[in-house]
């Protein structure tokens, strides 16, 4: 049976899985890496070990297969920034994480000086550190870049298809392009007059390709079988999309995973900016099928859940946080908002910081446990809340993945929250099968978007049970802890 092979390059590791024509994923690979903190704050990777994670698992899957597969599709943590000499194909400097936030002021002088209404205009996006493309004018600046002809400036997609390709592809889609800040959405090209803003040479970012059509094919140059056609990428909030079947206008999912990303596919007409949300490209495909999404991303909820486990030794593992959660029958009062880095949609605060509120001498690790998880639905709340506001932009379904979906008691609580049924498909890797899917349309592995979404199966649906009033009163307490972490950390 045919298969596709696609890789998942994440914040925190590299799987590459291998799909088959019925979405089930045959077999996998998984490699971590090394998260790098410099100064508080900041966050690098190594994209050399990226890499080198990405050759492990592909070479390992490629190696356990009896064939070679149709393509590869590739999936990527969005916003992280590469620099890297195209002659050598070292790294100039460690990959900036889309956590980071060093470059807080460099947003806010941009603000002051009015650029925010041209950012929403183009791109979709706010001004805010989370996107690369202040990221890639600090690296300019202070990286020692050097402005020749040598310099290639990417994602991490566009990092890996170069390595894949021998060197021979510097390229990107536009679901990550439109994550960058220096994309127009609307246009569908790179923004000369952003690029000049921020003192980024066009002429160093990679070319923007259909998310679905062939980009190249392997090189054995940089360790990796030759001659198999990459023809996918995507973003992994988009390809999550893809892979969640959410193909028609309205149709809605959210990711829990370090944060989560509420999308919602609002056809193929680009909207007027929407407060307290993001404007984003969700896939072009070969036919030039043409996708935006309405976005919704919050920073911190599996963090969280890390928290627990690595800073206070809360929990042992993560697989501990839904059973302790369950052990309790609320949080007794305690609210925690996780912002730890700042707070995304629907606030966009970069000085707000993590709050515990409500602790008593009866407080327990359980409530704290149960408080964590109450906020992954607490923040999905506010951003669904916030589409239905910017004008009728309901959610009937609210398809969940991600590795916190796996908590019934979060599937429970979510659904209370919203009103809506949350369903939680049978193959949770749909970050990698959206990646699997866009590439295997452009090789004919699938015939149509419509077969591709025939795929999709049911793990669990869950109705709401919680009376609405009790719902609205306690998303009302969350609020009040909202508004007190908020601007913390802006010493003005």
């Amino acid at each position: 049976m045919p298969f596709v092979v696609a890789i998942d390059a994440g914040t925190t590791g590299v799987r590459s899985l291998a799909v088959d024509h019925s979405g089930a994923v045959v077999d996998s690979s998984y490699r971590e890496f090394t998260q790098h903190f410099p100064r508080p704050g900041w966050v690098e990777h190594d994209a050399d070990e990226i890499w080198a994670a990405t050759r492990a698992t592909l070479t390992e899957v490629l190696g356990r297969l009896a064939e070679a597969p149709v393509a590869i599709g590739i999936t990527n943590q969005r916003e992280t920034v590469v620099a890297w000499d195209r002659h050598t194909g070292r790294p100039l400097h460690r990959a900036i994480v889309w956590q980071d936030r060093r470059t807080t002021e460099r947003c806010d002088e941009l603000a002051a000086e009015g650029l925010l209404p041209l950012v929403r205009a183009r791109t979709g996006l706010v001004l805010d550190p989370y996107f690369s493309g202040t990221k890639i004018e600090w690296l300019m600046r202070h990286g020692h870049l050097g402005h020749d002809d040598a310099l290639n400036l990417g994602t991490v997609d566009s990092w890996l298809l170069w390595n894949l390709t021998g060197g021979a592809v510097h390229a990107t889609d536009p679901s990550n392009a439109s994550r960058t800040m220096l994309y127009d959405i609307v246009e569908r090209r790179w923004s000369e007059e952003l690029c000049q803003v921020l003192s980024v040479p066009v002429e160093a970012l990679p070319a923007v390709l259909p998310s679905s059509g062939r980009l190249g094919v392997t090189s054995e140059r940089f360790g990796v079988p030759a001659g198999i056609p990459v023809s996918g990428i995507a973003g992994d909030q988009q390809a999550a999309l893809f892979g969640q079947a959410c193909l028609e206008p309205g149709m809605t999912k959210n990711t829990y995973g370090t944060g989560s990303f509420v999308l919602m596919n609002i056809g193929d007409r680009c909207p007027d900016p929407v407060e307290g949300l993001l404007t984003t490209v969700a896939w072009e495909l070969a036919d030039g099928t043409f996708a935006y999404a309405l976005e919704g991303a919050i920073f911190v909820t599996g963090a969280a859940i890390q928290w627990l486990r690595d800073g206070l030794g809360v929990i042992g593992s993560a697989a501990e946080i839904g059973p302790l959660a369950a052990s309790v029958e609320g949080t007794d009062g305690v609210v925690l908002v996780p912002g730890f880095t700042g707070l995304g949609s629907p606030w966009w605060d970069p000085y707000a910081r993590g709050t515990i509120v409500g602790i008593t001498r009866g407080t327990t690790r359980a409530h704290l446990a149960r408080a964590v998880v109450e906020a992954m639905a607490y923040q999905t709340r506010d951003v669904v809340d916030a589409m239905a506001s910017a004008g009728g932009l309901t959610v009937r379904e609210l398809r969940v993945d991600g590795g916190a979906a796996v908590m019934d008691l979060l599937l429970q609580l979510q659904a209370d929250q919203l009103g809506v049924v949350v369903a939680r498909p049978a193959v949770s890797e749909t970050t990698a099968l959206g990646a699997a899917f866009l590439a295997g349309l452009a090789e004919g592995m699938w015939a149509s978007p419509a077969e591709v979404a025939a795929t999709w199966r049911l793990d669990r649906r869950v109705e709401p049970a919680l009376d609405r009033t009790q719902a609205d009163a306690d998303h009302r307490r969350w609020l009040r802890a909202v508004d007190r972490s908020r601007r913390w950390a802006d010493d003005t």
